[in-house]
């Protein structure tokens, strides 16, 4: 019977990291390396896809809310041709939202790893 207790922990540790793990295709790039990017945002956006509330309690300037419930229906009002840069609080859901986009066509993705909670930058409340 401990054998399939360590079995199901096993594969329930395997299931939770290839789901933090971006999917394919879809580059991870740091905080410092996203403040980099935005000295140069033409062609770019960002999409936060946090809940409202944390969205107005401090977000990246510029940066577009799309709850992660929301991507999936509001793919169709994403540019494609843009390079996407999708944020969240740590690093999960915008992964997850990654992985949505990409399933759609989208192609130039960068999901940022940590998120807000280790954005040292200029944030926007509102």
């Amino acid at each position: 019977m401990d054998w399939l207790a360590v079995a199901l922990l096993g594969l329930l540790l395997v299931f939770i990291f290839f789901r933090i793990l971006p999917p394919r295709g879809v580059k991870s790039i740091s905080v410092d390396e996203l403040q980099e990017v935005l000295k140069q945002p033409k062609g770019k956006q960002i999409i936060d896809v946090r809940e409202p509330n944390e969205y107005r309690s401090g977000h990246i300037q510029g940066a577009r809310n799309i709850p992660l419930g929301q991507v999936k229906s509001a793919v169709n009002g994403i540019p494609k041709d843009r390079e996407t840069y999708l944020i969240c609080e740590s690093g999960f859901r915008s992964s997850q939202a990654a992985r949505i986009l990409k399933k759609e066509g989208f192609k130039n993705l960068y999901n940022v790893s940590g998120g807000m909670k280790r954005w040292r930058g200029r944030i926007v409340k509102k």
